[in-house]
Parts: C-alpha cells; structure tokens; sequence
C-alpha cells in the first residue's frame, strides 16, 4: 500500500486497516516461529505499513486540534 492509497483512506478506514494489519503481522510472526516464511522479509514489509498507517493517524489527529 503506497502513501497515496494510505492518504485516500478516511479516519475509520484508517482505524480498521491498522487492526487488520496487526492482525496480519502477529498471525505472520506466530507462523515463522513454527516454520519459516519463504519470504522473512514480508514480516519487515508489514510492519513497516502499520508504522507508515499510525503515522498518518496521528498527522491528521494534530491537524484537528
């Protein structure tokens, strides 16, 4: 998901994006424990969009104020 894409989304799409991706981070970690991923660096990936999702939450809850 680009910075665009991030930016089109509004506050409740956000929201949920950023639960959804943590869901998906934390189900990608417990399944590398088990057995390794092809690809470790996904978990990187992920975990950097919801860095970059909270980021934009948090720039248009400063706006607001």
């Amino acid at each position: 998901m680009k910075n665009t894409e991030i930016r089109e989304l509004n506050d409740k799409e956000l929201v949920e994006k950023i639960e959804e991706t943590k869901t998906t981070l934390t189900r990608m970690k417990m399944n590398h424990v088990v057995s390794p991923l092809d690809n470790p660096q996904k978990i990187v990936e992920v975990r950097r969009l919801v860095a970059r999702l909270k980021t934009e939450l948090t720039k248009r809850q400063l706006n607001n104020k």
